[in-house]
């Protein structure tokens, strides 16, 4: 979507602005119908022939209201650690994420521990665990098939033991097998709980900016399956075109984008800022 709106304003430079047109413009750009609907209201509520530029200031007005100003940051205790489990189908870079969002806790002085529990996948605790030892960060893995809750219970027992402040757990994201998911994902909560009955402390969807509409579609069905998501990692806004979905998301589900991933290093993970994405995409 980087773009996206200095593409309009280059469109209808040189005549007035059409609401169909825009409207097909809007909806093929993934922020959602409801988004839509909402911008092209407000056009037609100011009930005269519109310029290019108002039409994006109308379109930026709209989104700066529905995106949260303030991203919260990652609840910190004094006495436990916070447990962060991390979901997403696979192929969206949820593993890689869940790496990154270590190196981004850790730089800033954090301790953090990893918990492989997508155990549906040996690639994945291979990945992780590499990342790991890249990241000087401790792991906590299972066997490939093992119980991914047990993997999660390990894990929180060693954090605890160890005064790590961080707990970020990568399960496991196959939404072909919804039942097993969701009961898999139960598990993991129930086991956690018994431990800190406030836990798990965040779950983050990580979506891929680049699978547009797609990536409503799939926090619909892990909200079914989790209960509540409270925030996205969104990756490849790198200049790919896309990120509407993000808008989408938030307007439906009222699920924030909390980090965006912006490339393929380490460090190319940061906070998501509203206002930033926003200008970005204009």
């Amino acid at each position: 979507m980087a773009g996206f709106f200095r593409k309009l304003i280059e469109r209808f430079t040189r005549r007035k602005v059409d609401l169909d047109e825009l409207e097909e413009t809007l909806i093929t750009g993934d922020v959602g119908f409801r988004m839509t609907e909402r911008i092209l209201g407000r056009l037609r509520d100011m009930g005269r022939s519109l310029d290019p530029e108002e039409v994006v200031d109308v379109c930026r007005r709209e989104m700066l209201t529905l995106l949260p100003e303030v991203n919260p940051s990652l609840p910190l205790f004094p006495d436990r650690p916070c447990v962060v489990l991390i979901v997403g189908v696979n192929g969206t870079g949820k593993t890689t994420s869940t790496a990154r969002l270590a190196h981004w806790l850790k730089s800033r002085g954090h301790s953090v521990m990893l918990a492989a529990a997508d155990t549906f996948r040996a690639a994945a605790i291979e990945q992780l665990d590499a990342w790991a030892q890249r990241l000087d960060v401790p792991i906590v893995k299972g066997q490939y098939k093992a119980d991914p809750a047990a993997v999660c219970h390990d894990a929180w027992e060693a954090a605890s033991r160890r005064g790590i402040q961080y707990l970020l757990c990568d399960t496991a994201g196959r939404l072909h097998t919804k039942d097993n998911l969701m009961a898999e994902l139960s598990k993991i909560e129930r086991v956690i709980g018994r431990k800190d009955p406030s836990a798990p402390h965040e779950t983050l969807l990580v979506v891929d900016a680049t699978t547009g509409s797609n990536a409503l579609h799939q926090a619909r069905e892990f909200q079914k399956a989790v209960g509540k998501l409270t925030g996205l990692i969104v990756t490849k806004l790198d200049g790919s075109g896309k990120g509407g979905c993000v808008i989408a998301i938030q307007d439906e589900l009222g699920i924030p984008a909390r980090f965006v991933g912006t490339g393929e290093e380490a460090g190319d993970f940061d906070v998501f800022e509203s206002r930033r994405f926003v200008e970005k995409i204009l």
